[in-house]
């Protein structure tokens, strides 16, 4: 193990004493991290000539507070941030938020709503103010929740992405790419929000099935006339044609001709066009390119008008009877008067079908032909896809990989233009004359009569795509940019490779000359409840993360988020699960304190290992072993296991043996004392550096109190030094076994964990001799005396332990009990031994389904393991 090389200080508890008898995490929290903020050891120096370690922390929304998911993933980061800064990285961990455009917008839209005002009644200028006057009193509650948690940041770097430093980064990759000939304006379908009054992005869409309603209309007259079917009667009002299949012979003679469109005066064509499937439904489609994207690319190929229908709310705008009608309303309308016209063909319901619902309000999305912005992803999703098939960028877990290729190998152009009024709004200008003109940040925006900007703002994802590099104030060199870019891992879970990681990855490698953002991209899982079930409102089973905190202390759900933390795959976590990381925090509170009162010491270098007991060179060899497990687990992101690790070896090894075999040393005090109390002080000053990433705040104030230093975060991390003694390793695990099956017979007999007994122990030949007393102590065993008569012996590895149970057991009565369970068990296993016989039997074996074969193989295990348990029982009563 690496020595602490950190000196000795008068810390915050001066020299060290005694711990209390009881750890209360409220007491030590609030007032440690005000100390870990103050004295700075959060801030990172691009100065410095450390080498770097960056993460960029996901920015959540302006509007949010803390969940399971954040803390999840901020547990995690914050780990390996802790770890990298142990370790002597100059680390930055970079917080921030997300403006958060829609939703943000929804709040203030609210407020205004309750005093009976909209803002269009402000108008944009003083509307944005009022947002944000807003963030400054509302916004940012989540950064606060951070600080209890824990999360290490530089708080003197925390960046929103509307400040004055990345809005310029905004409106210069905007100009960047417009150059280039990636961004553009076009007219084309988009999703539409009728409630959020916005357009939004293929993949903040949820589809979900419902149940709807198809209809199949006839378009036409006779033998000239076609049926199409629909589940949006609605828009048939927008139809400019009915499409064939130009091989379909059903309707060859028809191609070219034109149809009556039903309650209009329109006659639309028949037009050939490959997309149509000749097999699905009647082979006939109706042609909306107005309000479906399919629709809209047939429009174009045959050069037909689009009529849009309805308003940005889905009211319905074409004059006549259904103008003003909602959507629903008029699809409704629609069926009616078609069948008063004998024009329906067919109807069925309920229609189960897919619809897509925006992810924010779940209102029912509205495919609309719009002028907007684009992003022309092709190269730059291409670029994105190469970096990580080149190596240049490893996701982790690898089989996730095949999830981001999905996405960025099959992008489509990505809409850009949202229309709010709070968000980054586009820096485009129009002329009186038409001129259309992109302005840079260091340009002056061409001014005078007629030139206005453009009303839409940027797609919140597009700004947040930038936060590895435009955190760092690009687009200028700067120190911090020259230092910490590229980062080392984004950790995020595998839910947001669509909406985050392809686009930072796509501006990373587009900004920065082909320099991806991070090295790594780190997936979790998502947090779910105990039952694996997804938490949500609507199934009352989410959970404020600040109660739990609350209740039990920030370590132990860390604790517990970090135990369930396998890479890509999802965390269930129950009240119970923190309840037992709190027990957990409680026993390395109580095995310190332990350490403490019996005078551990970590001043000075270990003894040399000829000085040391076997206990003290075996819990040695074993924390050098865990220690790299740790680190090999850290370096491939398996929380889970190095919480395991560190659990198993604090709770089963340091505190249920290490402690207890070590009190017979210090009861006899003398030098083998002296030389325990150095290593009861090295062993908790390794294990809680181990554990401080994951627990900070139980670790910092339990390693000041035992070693007067100034803080385990700025301690050195510990490394493994090669000792290693299997030999001594060994010895410990005979007395454990030992131990073990003692206490297992103790238990079988009924005798209760404290009470004592008379008992002979015979080591002699084993190489336990020198561990008599602790085994005496451990299964609390009294000295033989003159009236000693063994009722029950007991040989273990080479030992033999004799137990007088007289004065606490009727070992008569026991004998007649254990006798008559075998004799039970016995009979058992003939009654049995009929159906076990069919295991033996071929044609049994090869019909049987597996379960029916497995069940009979283990009732027939558990009778052969009674029986074996009873005999052996029986054994160990003297007769």
């Amino acid at each position: 193990m690496t020595e602490n090389t950190q000196q000795p200080a008068t810390g915050p508890h001066g020299a060290p004493t005694d711990l209390p008898s009881r750890y209360v995490p409220a007491e030590v929290e609030g007032k440690l991290y005000e100390r870990w903020v103050e004295r700075g050891w959060f801030e990172a120096d691009a100065k410095s000539d450390k080498p770097p370690y960056a993460i960029v922390i996901p920015p959540p929304n302006v509007t949010g507070s803390l969940h399971l998911g954040h803390a999840f993933q901020h547990t995690l980061m914050d780990a390996l941030t802790r770890r990298k800064r142990m370790q002597g990285y100059e680390v930055l961990w970079l917080p921030g938020m997300d403006h958060a455009g829609i939703a943000t917008q929804n709040k203030v839209e609210q407020q205004l709503a309750e005093e009976g005002k909209s803002r269009h009644d402000l108008g944009r200028e003083e509307f944005v103010e009022r947002v944000w006057r807003w963030k400054e009193e509302y916004g940012g509650k989540i950064l606060g929740q951070m600080r209890r948690l824990g999360d290490g940041v530089d708080w003197s770097r925390e960046r929103f992405t509307m400040d004055e430093g990345l809005s310029r980064a905004v409106r210069a990759i905007f100009k960047r790419l417009y150059d280039d000939g990636l961004i553009h304006r076009a007219e084309r379908i988009i999703n539409w929000c009728p409630r959020c009054l916005a357009a939004i992005s293929d993949i903040e869409v949820d589809h979900e099935d419902r149940d709807g309603e198809l209809v199949s209309i006839r378009y036409g007259e006779g033998e000239n006339s076609l049926v199409v079917a629909t589940t949006r009667a609605e828009t048939m009002l927008g139809d400019t044609a009915v499409a064939v299949h130009p091989d379909d012979e059903r309707y060859r003679h028809l191609i070219g001709t034109e149809v009556r469109l039903p309650l209009t005066d329109r006659s639309i064509p028949v037009v050939a066009d490959p997309h149509v499937d000749p097999e699905f439904g009647t082979g006939a489609v109706k042609v909306t390119p107005a309000h479906d994207p399919n629709d809209f690319e047939i429009g174009r190929r045959h050069d037909l008008p689009s009529l849009t229908i309805m308003d940005e709310r889905a009211v319905i705008t074409v004059p006549g009877p259904f103008e003003g009608l909602d959507r629903l309303e008029a699809r409704s309308a629609v069926v009616g008067a078609l069948r008063s016209q004998g024009r329906i063909v067919a109807e069925k319901r309920p229609y189960v079908h897919s619809a897509g619902h925006c992810s924010r309000c779940k209102t029912i999305i509205e495919p609309r032909l719009s002028l907007q912005w684009w992003v022309r992803v092709e190269p730059l999703a291409r670029a994105a896809g190469d970096a990580v098939r080149d190596g240049r960028v490893a996701i982790h877990p690898p089989e996730m990989a095949g999830r981001y290729f999905q996405w960025v190998d099959n992008m489509h152009d990505w809409c850009i233009s949202r229309q709010l009024w709070w968000g980054h709004r586009i820096p485009v200008r129009y002329g009186p004359d038409g001129e259309v003109v992109c302005v840079g940040p260091e340009e002056e925006p061409p001014t005078g009569e007629g030139w206005t900007q453009d009303t839409d703002v940027l797609d919140t994802w597009f700004s947040s795509g930038l936060w590895p590099f435009s955190t760092l104030d690009w687009p200028d060199e700067t120190a911090d940019l020259a230092k910490f870019y590229p980062t080392d891992v984004l950790l995020t879970g595998h839910d947001i490779i669509f909406f985050w990681v392809a686009r930072m990855m796509m501006f990373g490698l587009y900004a920065m000359d082909g320099t991806p953002p991070f090295h790594t991209i780190a997936l979790t899982g998502l947090v779910r409840d105990e039952r694996d079930k997804k938490m949500s409102k609507s199934f009352g089973n989410v959970v404020d993360p600040l109660d739990w905190m609350d209740a039990y202390g920030s370590d132990a759900v860390r604790f517990t988020l970090a135990r369930g933390a396998n890479p890509g795959v999802d965390v269930p976590i129950g009240e119970d699960w923190v309840q037992a990381s709190r027990n957990f925090a409680n026993k390395v509170w109580n095995a310190t304190r332990f350490a403490l009162i019996n005078g551990a010491t970590v001043e000075g270098p270990l003894p040399a290992a000829e000085r040391m007991s076997a206990t003290d060179r075996w819990i040695l060899s074993r924390l050098d072993a865990v220690l790299g497990e740790v680190d090999t687990h850290y370096d491939d992101y398996q929380f889970a296991k190095l919480c395991d690790a560190l659990f198993h070896f604090a709770w089963d090894e340091v505190f249920d043996w290490y402690v207890e075999l070590s009190k017979t040393t210090f009861q006899a005090d003398g030098e083998a004392a002296e030389v325990s109390r150095r290593v009861l002080g090295e062993v908790p000053d390794v294990l809680l550096r181990l554990l401080h990433p994951i627990t900070p705040f139980v670790t910092e104030e339990l390693w000041t109190t035992l070693t007067g230093r100034d803080s385990v975060m700025v301690a050195d991390w510990p490394t493994a030094g090669g000792f290693r003694d299997e030999a001594a390793e060994r010895e410990p695990a005979e007395v454990r076994r030992l131990v073990t099956e003692v206490r297992r017979f103790r238990a079988d007999q009924g005798l209760q964990p404290g009470q004592r007994v008379p008992a002979r122990v015979e080591l002699a030949g084993t190489g336990l001799e020198a561990h008599e007393e602790a085994v005496r102590s451990l299964l609390r065993l009294q000295p033989a005396g003159p009236d000693f008569t063994a009722s029950a012996t007991l040989p273990v590895a080479g030992a033999e332990v004799a137990l007088d149970l007289s004065g606490a057991v009727d070992t008569e009565a026991e004998r007649k009990r254990l006798t008559k369970d075998l004799a039970a068990a016995e009979k058992a296993e003939k009654e049995l031994a009929q159906t076990t016989a069919k295991l033996g039997n071929e044609k049994f074996l090869a019909k049987a389904p597996e379960p029916v074969k497995e069940k009979i193989r283990a009732r027939r295990e558990a009778a052969e393991a009674d029986i074996a348990r009873l005999t052996a029982q029986l054994g160990r009563l003297a007769g």
